[in-house]
């Protein structure tokens, strides 16, 4: 897909040895004195000067063509735009430039019938891929096309963008894509043959971000491409065993993406962040206890459990979540003000069952008053004005750390020994460990928030 950006060395070929050397005043005076040179094109690939701006990633020459030319979406001997060359090269000031003067998106070059999208992807320009997107939704391809149809475009083999950045080893580009509406499970079928999903394809290169990423957002791990093989299979065969002790079937499933948080109508950017991050940690647990003595190991972590330790102490009951007694209140549900911890809200969704005569899913409701939930912010801890954090800290300072301690596990032991509906099965799943990494349950193994094993 890579192409040489070479302008030749013959004399009538000066613009665009300028052009890519960023020579304004060169540019400047051939625009005066002879405007046709700017029609003329590089002897093999074609390249206009438009091409060669865009690729060299010179916004202020590719500023002042855009002025002189009225169709942006010139093509290069293989039917490639200015716009697709911006993004193979990860030139995110002039993609920009190019979807604000009307470039379409939805060009297809001729080499693999790829887009923009496509190389953006492939060549792992995270905020190309979503400068794109952004353009796609605000231009007519939303409207006449389709953006979800867009998102999910196929080249000439099946293969959409998150296949390609899933091959590729590109998470970040992985994320992206998932979180504007790509089909984790989309295969690269053409007329009704099974290919391979995303997750086949981060399987065979060994990306275990990827794979975690599309696990999470729900990767199928037993669908099986036109060999019959399963994602566990391709990852095995290419020797890639840590990748392979998360893809086999008989190793904990991971935590998904809870559907019933697509009912929430507003999810606050930041509280989203805070839900993703809690799911994230709570797989790594879980990745590290499949991974727990093997020859396979994550990174460690950067905290320490003493940290940990020194936080907690500081922390005031008022602070700390409701439901857990662990960790500090960070979403607020905005109608009725109650807050809990992201572990426990990712939780409550997560143990949010569908209706059996419907199959369909309820929206989460807050555990505490019943109501449904259709906001979700970030909690803002108001030190000064709660009157309920004051009187705590007065307790905890007459009755010492010993007391305080004590105060959180028995209150622990109260709200597990109450019958309500609200906070049912939430052990079953575990607190999803600490954001710092000490854990008072694992997901899948060491639970003992009940003192008894999990059935």
């Amino acid at each position: 897909m890579g192409q040489s950006m070479s302008c030749g060395t013959r004399p009538e070929h000066g613009v665009f040895a300028s052009v890519q050397c960023g020579d304004i005043v060169t540019v400047r005076r051939v625009m005066t004195s002879d405007p046709s040179l700017l029609h003329q094109t590089t002897p093999y690939d074609r390249h206009s000067v438009l091409h060669v701006a865009a690729a060299s990633g010179q916004i202020e020459i590719l500023t002042l063509l855009l002025e002189r030319f009225k169709n942006p979406d010139v093509l290069n001997r293989h039917k490639q735009t200015p716009l697709m060359l911006a993004a193979m090269y990860g030139r995110i000031s002039c993609v920009k430039k190019l979807s604000e003067v009307g470039a379409n998106v939805l060009m297809f070059d001729s080499v693999n019938r790829r887009t923009c999208l496509h190389y953006s992807a492939y060549y792992g320009h995270a905020d190309c891929v979503q400068a794109i997107l952004s353009a796609a939704q605000s231009s007519p391809v939303a409207v006449h096309w389709g953006y979800a149809r867009f998102v999910n475009i196929r080249d000439d083999k099946g293969a959409t963008p998150l296949h390609l950045a899933a091959r590729q080893r590109r998470p970040e580009c992985v994320n992206v894509l998932l979180d504007s509406g790509s089909l984790v499970c989309a295969n690269t079928s053409l007329y009704g043959s099974p290919g391979s999903t995303p997750l086949h394809l981060a399987a065979r290169s060994g990306s275990i971000d990827c794979v975690r990423k599309l696990l999470a957002w729900g990767a199928d791990r037993l669908q099986r491409d036109a060999s019959g093989r399963i994602p566990y299979v391709v990852a095995m065969k290419h020797k890639h065993g840590a990748c392979g002790a998360l893809l086999n079937p008989s190793s904990a499933e991971p935590l998904v993406w809870p559907s019933p948080l697509k009912f929430i109508s507003e999810l606050n950017d930041e509280a989203k962040l805070l839900l993703e991050q809690a799911l994230m940690d709570a797989n790594r647990e879980r990745e590290e206890t499949i991974l727990k003595g093997t020859a396979y190991s994550l990174p460690s972590p950067s905290f320490s459990d003493t940290a940990s330790d020194d936080n907690m102490s500081e922390m005031s009951d008022s602070e700390l979540c409701c439901i857990c007694f662990e960790q500090v209140c960070t979403i607020e549900v905005k109608d009725c003000g109650h807050q809990m911890c992201a572990q426990c809200t990712l939780a409550l969704c997560c143990h949010n069952k569908p209706n059996p005569t419907t199959s369909t899913v309820t929206p989460p409701v807050c555990p505490f008053c019943r109501s449904v939930i259709v906001r979700l912010v970030v909690a803002q801890n108001n030190n000064n004005n709660d009157k309920s954090k004051s009187q705590y800290e007065v307790v905890d300072r007459e009755a010492g750390d010993v007391n305080s301690s004590k105060l959180r596990k028995h209150r622990r032991s109260i709200n597990l020994g109450e019958e309500s509906s609200s906070f049912m099965g939430l052990s079953s799943i575990g607190s999803f460990g600490r954001i710092t990494g000490r854990s008072s349950g694992r997901i899948a193994a060491d639970n003992e928030l009940m003192n008894k094993p999990i059935l």
